[in-house]
């Protein structure tokens, strides 16, 4: 087995989509992508070989050896998942992708939309759930963690359901304020269906590169972990 095959290989998506109305006007959100862009140096400097998907206007990782691809829309991360995907041993789906776009038939990319007297109506259609998606595609030896953005109150009831609705190893739980702050303060909760009974809090309020730090230093055992207990299971079958 060469060095190639034992380096872990983690798959991030960072930063926003931006899902296009016209030739200039988009829907889109706040996220900076600097928290997956922290997670991709860490890993990176932690002996990983990453790729890191990341959306429009994002800031970019400062590590060399980091893969960059750019997305700009729900559509591009999408094929870009399916063909990174099966290369990975680790996902971390930190994208904030939008929930809603534009339907086809409201879309002008050769133009833009002239301003008229009054309201204007835009109908939007659902986005796939990308990761719920990557999750039907995974290998047994593959871990899938993804986030939970949601208000305080219902942080941890929201984050448990979406283990369970995405059918994904481990979420990571923190609260609206997150978006667009230096700061964070989460939670990494797992999948008890997956073999994961976990709970672990971060140290308090830290900055988004400290909490980049402890997610990788939380992840890599258990991704070795699956891939050891597979690779077990492959050997015995």
């Amino acid at each position: 087995m060469t060095t190639a095959d034992t380096t872990p290989r983690l798959l991030i998506t960072a930063g926003p989509t931006y899902e296009p109305i016209d030739a200039v006007r988009f829907i889109g959100n706040r996220s900076s992508g600097r928290l997956g862009s922290a997670l991709a140096d860490h890993a990176a400097r932690a002996g990983w070989q990453v790729t890191l998907l990341l959306g429009p206007n994002a800031v970019r990782p400062e590590d060399k050896g980091v893969e960059v691809v750019r997305f700009q829309s729900c559509r591009d991360l999408e094929l870009l998942l399916q063909d990174h995907l099966p290369r990975c041993d680790t996902l971390v789906m930190a994208a904030a992708v939008a929930d809603y776009r534009p339907v086809p038939e409201e879309i002008d990319l050769d133009g833009k939309r002239k301003r008229k007297p009054g309201e204007m109506t835009i109908r939007l259609e659902g986005t796939p759930d990308l990761l719920a998606g990557c999750s039907k595609n995974a290998r047994e030896d593959q871990l899938l963690v993804g986030f939970a953005l949601e208000p305080r109150d219902r942080l941890i009831e929201s984050a448990q359901g979406k283990l369970q609705r995405k059918n994904i190893d481990l979420i990571v739980a923190n609260p609206l304020e997150t978006m667009d702050a230096d700061s964070i303060e989460a939670m990494l909760i797992g999948n008890p269906a997956r073999g994961l009974r976990l709970t672990i809090e971060t140290p308090g309020i830290i900055t988004k590169t400290d909490f980049a730090n402890w997610l990788i230093e939380q992840i890599t055992p258990l991704c070795q972990q699956r891939r050891t207990l597979c690779a077990g299971n492959s050997t015995h079958a």
